[in-house]
């Protein structure tokens, strides 16, 4: 009796070690192919979330950019890597119109009038030559010019330009906070990885150190963006929300 219990005790000993094996083998083929489908050369998206704690930064390889508006890109287009809101949205409204959207902008090659946006203290403008700038100040040429050649852009609150950043800071509370950046000649959208205060988010932008950073439309429902990994899989950054139906814009970046 007592060979027979401990017999027992041992298969049960060694199912549990057999299980543990494989649970841990599970866990580190999932590791393996999360990092690979951030960092595998040729990813639309490459994703860096170790540089600085408590970051996460979105490389977009991209062919070309652009402002859609009144729609979101749909998933189901192979050609769009990555979106997300870009400038603010000035009221709640049922329907879009360029008016409701805050700041003059460009899309599609065509500019358009705006709300008046007293927080746009900059913009971002991307030219078909595959050329972009960051403005600090008034940007209405920089849009004739993106306009005429056939581009983007849109006005936002500059956080960092030229490496300096932009005081005072502008932003009360707690938030998951977005920003367009330039980083060692690279763009890439910078999230922080949990709710904070902004004046933390601009500490961690500052420790990331990208020569130019422009705020990007954020709070539940307005964050609401995604990006496709290298085996065309989409990957929803933030949740829809009741006012994702009131977004306006989004910045695209479009495959290579």
């Amino acid at each position: 009796m007592k060979v027979a219990l401990r017999y027992h005790l041992l298969l049960v000993l060694v199912a549990l070690l057999l299980c543990c094996c494989t649970a841990n083998r599970t866990s580190q083929t999932v590791t393996t192919m999360d990092t690979e489908l951030k960092t595998l050369p040729g990813s639309p998206v490459m994703i860096d979330d170790t540089t600085i704690k408590g970051l996460i930064a979105y490389y977009p390889q991209f062919s070309r950019i652009d402002l859609v508006c009144g729609k979101m890109p749909s998933q189901q287009d192979t050609s769009v890597i990555f979106c997300a809101e870009a400038a603010f949205t000035h009221e709640l409204l049922d329907e879009f119109a360029h008016s409701n959207i805050d700041g003059d902008h460009v899309s599609g090659g065509k500019r358009y009038t705006g709300a008046k946006c007293h927080d746009n203290s900059g913009a971002f403008a991307w030219f078909m030559d595959s050329t972009w700038e960051f403005i600090h100040g008034e940007y209405t040429e920089v849009l004739d010019s993106v306009a005429a050649a056939g581009g983007m852009g849109f006005g936002q609150a500059i956080i960092i330009h030229g490496g300096e950043s932009i005081r005072p800071l502008w932003r009360d509370g707690v938030n998951q906070y977005r920003a367009l950046c330039e980083k060692d000649g690279r763009l890439c959208v910078v999230d922080s990885r949990k709710a904070v205060e902004y004046e933390e988010f601009v500490a961690l932008l500052e420790q990331f150190a990208p020569t130019h950073a422009l705020y990007m439309d954020m709070g539940a429902g307005w964050n609401h963006s995604w990006w496709r990994d290298i085996k065309g899989k989409t990957h929803e950054i933030h949740p829809t929300a009741d006012k994702s139906r009131y977004c306006t814009n989004w910045i695209t970046f479009y495959k290579r």
